[in-house]
């Protein structure tokens, strides 16, 4: 008998073409999926939303899971991955952010995000700082922080058990997917491109409205605008799958939401603005301003006719109808001197975006009291209600009946 023709080596050949599970293409593909998903759900759920951010707190045995489960799948340590991500908010878009493609450029953040995640969790001013509150006990000290990547390599041995030669595959695509959808499409996209539904002090934006494949992070210009809520969805046609995920822990008593996005309310219009409309104001900030960029654009579309009939270069029309409802320092240099040019052809514009720079700086300024502010505020109503411009009547009369925050 051959060396081919022995059942040990037929048994090899068998176990390298098929594996244990003598599973189908479709199948592999299937289980492939569902591992990664499960491995994204343990990064937003427990390092972004639960360890980074405390937004929700997760019964323990949820918690391990997640932990265990992220030892085997990406081989990242709480504590590095939480400090790493306090210091992108705390430092966002500034030279100290690990991984803002404006600082680092785009290209380099979507192809190199995992490089710069690994070079930022060797910096031990960085964990000391912002890596507290984070596991520490026997487990985390001697298995999964002492002994990373001894996980990925379980996950590799157990894929080629079940698969054979096709586990490699497979455990090749769980290894690159949080470093291609988390450190390079979300830490580099999700900064670069998309809309915005609030103006937060940062450049994030949110990629897609349906947060599915990336476990919601899609929705990331709303996490940067309420980063410790648990729900990162905050228009009705947005779905954050990772919120529906919490919500099934939550019923079965597995998690406690601690915070969401606040709801505007509104009620009667007071006679005048006063300390308890300002307080509502700065409350509700991010909702006030995204209502003041809604009529904003209205006004704009409305006033596109007389811009063309003042002969204006069609760049200027572009740079109105993309930039005008934005905060001054998120325009472009290039494109500021083309604004200018509208507002100075278009006296409606410019109050309209006078009026909306001194209304952000109720809540900026630092050297006012707040009686004073709130005396600001009245006097701010009363120029927009008497404007001639019906924006900014309805506007300052649904300020006026804005409530304080609600839960």
């Amino acid at each position: 008998m051959s060396l081919l023709d022995t059942p040990i080596l037929s048994a090899a050949i068998d176990w390298l073409a098929h594996g244990l599970w003598q599973a189908s293409w479709w199948q592999i593909v299937l289980f492939t999926l569902v591992m990664t998903h499960i491995t994204i759900a343990s990064v937003t759920i427990y390092l972004h939303r639960h360890s980074a951010h405390r937004a929700l707190d997760l019964h323990p045995v949820v918690a391990h899971f997640f932990r265990f489960w992220l030892w085997l799948t990406t081989g990242m340590v709480t504590k590095e991955w939480t400090a790493i991500h306090r210091k992108h908010h705390a430092k966002c878009e500034q030279p100290e952010d690990p991984h803002s493609p404006h600082v680092h450029g785009i290209r380099t953040v979507l192809l190199q995000g995992a490089e710069l995640y690994r070079a930022e969790s060797k910096n031990a001013e960085t964990l000391a700082r912002f890596g507290h509150g984070t596991p520490d006990d026997w487990i985390e000290r001697n298995l999964y922080s002492r002994y990373s990547w001894q996980g990925v390599g379980l996950m590799m041995i157990v894929d080629l058990a079940l698969f054979g030669a096709a586990g490699l595959a497979v455990w090749a695509v769980q290894m690159a997917w949080i470093p291609v959808t988390a450190a390079g499409i979300i830490n580099g996209a999700a900064h670069y491109w998309g809309y915005r539904n609030f103006e937060a002090p940062d450049a994030s934006t949110n990629i897609f409205p349906w947060g599915i494949i990336i476990g919601g992070e899609e929705l990331h210009n709303n996490h940067h605008t309420y980063p410790t809520s648990a729900k990162l969805s905050v228009k009705p046609f947005e779905f954050d799958i990772g919120w529906l995920y919490i919500r099934i822990l939550q019923s079965l008593g597995l998690a406690t939401v601690k915070k969401i996005p606040p709801r505007v309310a509104y009620g009667v219009a007071r006679p005048v603005a006063d300390e308890r409309t300002l307080e509502a104001l700065i409350a509700h900030r991010y909702e006030v301003m995204a209502a003041y960029a809604r009529r904003m654009r209205a006004v704009v579309r409305a006033e596109l006719p007389t811009l063309r009939q003042q002969a204006l270069d069609a760049s200027v029309l572009q740079a109105v109808k993309r930039w005008l409802h934005r905060d001054v320092d998120k325009v472009p240099a290039d494109v500021r001197s083309k604004i200018e040019q509208a507002r100075a052809a278009n006296p409606v514009l410019d109050q309209m975006v006078s009026m909306r720079e001194e209304l952000r700086q109720l809540w900026l300024s630092t050297n006012r009291t707040r009686e004073q502010l709130a005396s600001d505020l009245q006097a701010w109503c009363r120029r927009a209600e008497n404007s001639g411009i019906a924006a900014l009547r309805e506007f300052s009369q649904q300020l006026r009946a804005v409530q304080a925050r609600q839960p």
